[in-house]
């Protein structure tokens, strides 16, 4: 165990050091590998990782569903999107925060990434928002916890990368993610409802839209609805797998790219090559995981912490508590894929031994991945929407999530508590 808490020890201040954090967990795992077998048992222990998961049929969801998200992103769905939210809520005190995390609800739902999400709603929100003299607090922060949504709300990168490393159902646990999702959305917009109930100023109403605006809103996103719906229902029912449901939902995307004539030869490859870079980012960082947990696993650690956690004789709630505190701490200093590649190896193990279910602990992984997104003095979601608008000032922003932090950690407490909040449709799956 103290060679794992050493190598996880290097592997920080590698990261500190502005090391890719693919690099840094690849090299402390050959390195501590190495060092308690040999040289060559540590090579070839690469080689076969990398091997391995590079042709597991599996990951192949991976870059099918960046895909997918970059061609509904280039499509401009996220803009129909707003409208459409716009159209029903507008009119609301806060309502063009809450038809901003409505949006954000929906551009995850074929998006499948967090960062992309903020980022793309903040170009199509924020000047809005601006229009109607919001407050720069609630405006960004209703923006960087809506774009949250994106890990949550299937398909989400993360569920897939957790999915391989636990292997465990990937279209069960986008399945597990949808009704979290909606009472994410649901506790946001009751956040948005209490602050602009206590200060008006911050949230004032826009214009009332009538039933035909509204009726002509919706018919612009048919398209994201149709291809969400044969996606997933495909999924549920049973009719294909996840890896197959990538790809005909990429094929779907291009599609309405097509039909939208929005996606020209130029397009399509800018397309093809952000999703390409980002697939190779996705995959070094799994690798170099996986290549990290051989050797955290030979060093004896999930065993030695099971083996605490048993002598200290806590509850298993109790474990939970303690294991979402873990996640708060690291969420101030790691971003979230690192977080979960880091943590899910060593504590998988644990859950398990405690009975709990891992399609459940993957959705409460991500719920307090989301909340490590929000938190200070990292915050991802925060600096991406600090970098898209240099005016405003981040600690207005992370001022501004705060509400949404707060419902965010209600949420991960009625996962605790409540399991069948995420179990619910799974068990009705045809798998």
């Amino acid at each position: 165990m103290t060679e794992s808490l050493v190598g996880f020890g290097v592997m920080l201040l590698l990261a500190f050091a502005r090391v890719p954090i693919a690099f840094a967990m690849a090299f402390v795992g050959f390195a501590g590998f190495a060092m308690l077998t040999s040289l060559d048992a540590g090579l070839a222990m690469v080689g076969q990782v990398t091997y391995e998961n590079g042709i597991t049929y599996e990951l192949v969801v991976l870059p099918l569903f960046i895909l997918m998200g970059n061609l509904v992103t280039r499509s401009g769905f996220s803009e129909a999107l707003y409208r459409a939210a716009y159209a029903f809520l507008g009119h609301l005190r806060g309502g063009l925060a809450m038809a901003t995390v409505v949006a954000c609800g929906g551009f995850s739902a074929v998006c499948g990434s967090s960062l992309a999400t903020a980022a793309t709603m903040v170009k199509v929100a924020m000047p809005s928002m601006r229009h109607y003299r919001y407050a720069d607090g609630l405006a960004a922060g209703s923006i960087a916890a809506g774009g949250t949504l994106g890990i949550l709300i299937p398909p989400s990168v993360i569920l897939v990368i957790y999915g391989v490393i636990t292997e465990t159902n990937i279209g069960k646990l986008f399945i597990a993610g949808i009704l979290p999702g909606f009472v994410a959305v649901v506790f946001f917009i009751f956040a948005i409802g209490m602050v602009t109930s206590l200060h008006p100023e911050v949230g004032p109403s826009g214009e009332r839209s009538g039933w035909r605006e509204r009726m002509l809103a919706m018919a612009d996103v048919w398209g994201v609805v149709l291809l969400f719906l044969l996606v997933m229902g495909g999924i549920y029912g049973g009719a294909f797998t996840a890896t197959e449901a990538a790809g005909i939902g990429a094929g779907g995307a291009l599609v309405l790219a097509l039909l939208r004539g929005s996606l020209g030869l130029c397009g399509l490859y800018d397309v093809l090559r952000e999703s390409l870079i980002t697939t190779s980012m996705m995959f070094a960082v799994v690798f170099g995981a996986m290549i990290f947990a051989n050797f955290i696993n030979l060093a004896g650690l999930p065993t030695a912490l099971a083996g605490w956690i048993r002598g200290m004789e806590l509850p298993p709630t109790m474990v939970l508590v303690a294991i979402a505190g873990m996640y708060l701490m690291l969420g101030c200093v790691l971003d979230t894929l690192a977080m979960v590649l880091l943590t899910v190896p060593a504590i998988f193990p644990v859950v398990e031994a405690l009975g709990f279910d891992p399609i459940w602990f993957g959705v409460f992984v991500v719920v307090m991945a989301e909340i490590g997104m929000l938190t200070p003095p990292v915050g991802l979601n925060v600096f991406v929407i600090k970098a898209t608008m240099p005016d405003v000032n981040s600690g207005t922003v992370f001022k501004g999530v705060v509400p949404f932090w707060a419902a965010h950690l209600t949420l991960a407490m009625l996962l605790i508590f409540f399991p069948t909040l995420a179990l619910f449709l799974p068990s009705l799956m045809n798998l």
